[in-house]
């Protein structure tokens, strides 16, 4: 949906949220299916390979005399905003990259008897949040939708859309602009809508929307005319090449599910076509369609997938699942899938598989990967600074939490390492297993002192910023800061306590506010060398009381906003102070201030060394000691080098497992001499294969490769999801009695298929207002993956969640 600069600054007596808000999309996806593969005997498979012991770029000692004399500088770049209404929320928006636009709508409610009394405020900035205007006459003092209120066009078309709440009203008044919030227009929609409108990714001007009696309804020229295209429609989504997909019911009910019928149209709404049936759940990854669909005793469910989106449809070789479980997309992009299949019974766990390059064949990745019921809590995080970095937290056998990483897009997951500069906390058991553990949205819903998720920028390289705790699992304690310049494979405990922070300057500063929200603050930390220094700098001399950090997202700015609260004896009031950074590094970088970095190495001069997935990366990055200004056309320089392949460039396949310390694959026991059957484009296939496959994405070239045959054998499967029957091979032309011993050879196959499925499941195979700034939408785009599953909402409430992954039991797709 392009890239919707929008966070939430939700405040109930003074007491806020802050998060991201993209349009009607969440981030929240649930898979399917296993394929019994790299077996594990515990959760955590490997020796850690890649055993990188710091970041081999710099080591420029004291990096603190860098920076002198800082206070004058940043005292004459600080500008303060009072907003002096009765709001109790504050919704921010940056509109453009770029373009230092900013709105800021206050909100104040007050319930009285069954009645509801509003008032909202807006103002604008131009100056990246420095100066605000009031333009509250614009929108003539309409009480704007606290839900969904705010929708960007994206990228840079400058659109905005406010959604007025009309009480007691079947229709909704919009305010529409076009020129980046400087005028809007006034406009009554023909419906009340349930969800945020959704602009066309690839076409600003067309929009959907559901309403609240579940209509579809679109718009082609930025909802100055509307038109209905279809009744009782659940969710709705855009795909590639303005392609509009939704699922509807025969019923009229959204919450028959597993009775939906998933539809398209390539020509907005004018002709339809129905793709699949009997679908509980849809979502979008990458260039993957996925639909969650009922088996034919209608008691389990299994994913299909498609690549061609929704022409043809082939089933996901994943495990499936009951009423109980789900199935969620945690991660997806053009290359690769990574899926979580939640584990029968009220475990708080389940199984991340990892996908083929056509998203069917899936490697097991990890085992008793937390997910829990309530509230679809988990703690996966994307590396978006590192290539083939994810991290996430697992359920151990003693019911501890424990945070492990993969620097190879799930081929292995270790522990992360202890930092050299911490001490193993008092609650570990076990003072020889000691790791760093990192603390993300688990922790947020146990109400522990965590008030952001970890924070990483693709343009920042290396850089992760997080809460963490070292022991031997995740602490109650009080979390401390911990810092990553290496992409996660070395640590330091940069901040004592927990504390809200940026990345501004692609890395170049990092800035960041202690988190107490019962004490009044005037002071803000930042740092020029990723982490190793900070300064401190008093903003104010009247302390506030702290509610969150706002700066554009991108992390290519300078301006980082303070916001947060005065409360007198008299009144109460919003604040603002905006720092511009931009004066005290004052001189541009030059070529002289970067320095050569092999990413994934520990030895630069090793020609052997920082081989990941197939290939290194080179790359020029700011030296820790120079106090420069990247730039905001600063952009990622990488050299890219081919590796020869090794075993590790493979995955096991369908079948073998890797045992511990070890890179070969062998073949399970349990299905040795049995044939390993799948559906592939309407047909049987029956692979012959040593046991390794080469991991999506990877670039090595010659070397070990071992060979992968696959005979044809013009079988029949059923794999239709329109109107599920046995499809015959291009060459079988039959008469009667030869049909029906086709249909019972299938059907006996299909038995086959089903017994070996149900073997591999059982073989292979919980579930604050404090403030919280939520990186969804981040992750959701690094990902690639739009929209993806949540909870069935037909209450009319669409408002978007502040965790990753939101429901539990629910099939995440949609």
């Amino acid at each position: 949906m392009g890239r919707l600069w929008h966070f939430i600054l939700a405040l109930s007596c003074f007491s806020v949220v802050l998060s991201s808000d993209f349009g009607g999309t969440s981030r929240n996806p649930h898979s399917l299916h296993m394929n019994v593969d790299a077996k594990l005997g515990t959760a955590v498979r490997g020796s850690g390979r890649h055993s990188v012991q710091k970041r081999s770029a710099d080591d420029q000692g004291d990096t603190c005399k860098g920076l002198q004399d800082y206070n004058s500088q940043l005292s004459n770049n600080t500008h303060t905003s009072k907003f002096n209404d009765l709001s109790g929320s504050v919704a921010l928006a940056w509109i453009g990259d770029g373009t230092g636009v900013v709105l800021a709508l206050t909100t104040f409610q007050m319930p009285i008897f069954m009645l509801r009394f509003g008032q909202s405020k807006l103002y604008r900035s131009q100056d990246f949040g420095k100066t605000f205007t009031d333009i509250t006459d614009l929108i003539n003092n309409t009480f704007i939708s606290t839900e969904f209120g705010i929708a960007i066009g994206p990228e840079n078309s400058g659109k905005v859309i406010l959604t007025g709440d009309v009480s007691g009203s079947s229709e909704s008044r919009i305010f529409l602009s076009n020129d980046f919030g400087r005028s809007f227009n006034s406009l009554d929609l023909p419906f009340n809508p349930r969800m945020q409108i959704m602009y066309n990714p690839e076409n600003s001007n067309v929009l959907v929307a559901i309403s609240v009696k579940n209509d579809l309804w679109i718009s082609e020229d930025f909802a100055k005319t509307w038109k209905k295209i279809y009744s009782t429609v659940c969710v709705v989504k855009w795909g590639e090449d303005n392609t509009l997909f939704f699922s509807t019911t025969l019923n009229g009910s959204c919450y028959d599910r597993g009775q939906l019928v998933l539809m398209k149209s390539l020509d907005y709404g004018k002709n339809l076509k129905k793709i699949a049936e009997k679908i509980y759940s849809f979502g979008i990854g990458g260039r993957f369609l996925f639909a969650s669909v009922m088996t034919g005793t209608g008691m389990m469910r299994m994913i299909h997938v498609s690549t061609d989106q929704g022409e043809e449809w082939n089933m996901a070789q994943l495990p499936p699942v009951g009423h109980e479980q789900f199935y969620s997309i945690l991660a997806a992009n053009d290359e690769m899938v990574f899926m979580h299949v939640d584990e029968p019974g009220d475990t708080g766990f389940g199984t991340i598989y990892v996908s083929d390059d056509r998203g069917m064949v899936y490697s097991k990745s990890l085992e008793r990967h937390l997910y829990t019921a309530t509230g679809g809590d988990n703690d996966f995080t994307n590396v978006t600074s590192l290539r083939g970095v994810f991290m996430t937290s697992i359920l151990s056998e003693d019911s501890s939490v424990q945070t492990v990483v993969t620097f190879d897009q799930g081929g292995e997951w270790v522990p992360l390492k202890k930092p050299e500069n911490s001490q193993c906390d008092s609650t570990a058991k076990d003072k020889n297993k000691c790791s760093l553990h990192i603390h993300a949205s688990y922790s947020m819903s146990m109400k522990l002192n965590v008030p952001v998720l970890p924070l990483t920028e693709p343009n920042a390289l290396g850089l992760i910023i997080a809460h963490g705790s070292v022991g031997d699992a995740i602490s109650v304690l009080t979390p401390d800061i911990y810092v990553s310049d290496d992409g996660g494979y070395t640590w330091l405990r940069a901040l004592k306590g927990p504390h809200h922070y940026a990345i501004l300057d692609s890395g170049g500063l990092l800035v960041a506010v202690e988190h107490n929200p019962t004490v009044p603050i005037s002071q803000i930390k930042f740092s020029t060398d990723e982490g190793q220094c900070w300064h401190e700098y008093t903003f104010t001399k009247e302390p506030i009381y702290f509610t969150g950090l706002a700066s554009e997202p991108g992390a290519h700015s300078m301006n980082v906003s303070i916001w947060g609260y005065k409360d007198s004896l008299l009144n109460q009031y919003w604040v603002s102070v905006t720092i511009d950074f931009k004066e005290l590094l004052t001189r541009d970088c030059s070529d002289n201030d970067y320095v050569q970095w092999l990413a994934h190495s520990d030895d630069i001069s090793d020609p052997n060394d920082g081989c990941m997935l197939g290939y290194k990366e080179h790359f020029l990055r700011l030296k820790k000691d120079s106090v420069c200004w990247n730039g905001r056309d600063y952009v990622v320089t990488k050299q890219p080098t081919p590796c020869l392949c090794t075993l590790d460039d493979y995955l096991c396949d369908f079948g073998y497992y890797r045992q511990e310390n070890s890179s070969e694959c062998l073949e399970q026991l349990e299905l040795k001499g049995h044939d390993l059957e799948f559906c592939i484009h309407g047909k049987k296939e029956h692979l012959q294969t040593n046991g390794y496959r080469k991991i999506p994405g990877d670039k090595c070239e010659g070397g070990v490769n071992p060979e992968r045959k696959v005979i044809d054998m013009r079988k029949k499967c059923v794999s239709d999801l329109l109107e599920p029957q046995l499809q015959t091979g291009e060459e079988e032309k039959s008469n009667h009695s030869a049909f029906i011993i086709v249909v019972v050879i299938g059907v006996l196959l299909i038995s086959c298929v089903a017994a070996v499925l149900f073997v591999k499941k059982y073989v292979c195979g919980g579930r604050f207002l404090v403030h919280r700034y939520s990186v969804l939408q981040h992750n959701a785009e690094a990902n690639g993956i739009d929209g993806l599953d949540e909870p069935l909402d037909i209450s009319g409430v669409g408002h978007p969640k502040t965790s990753f992954h939101e429901d539990s039991d629910e099939d995440l797709l949609e």
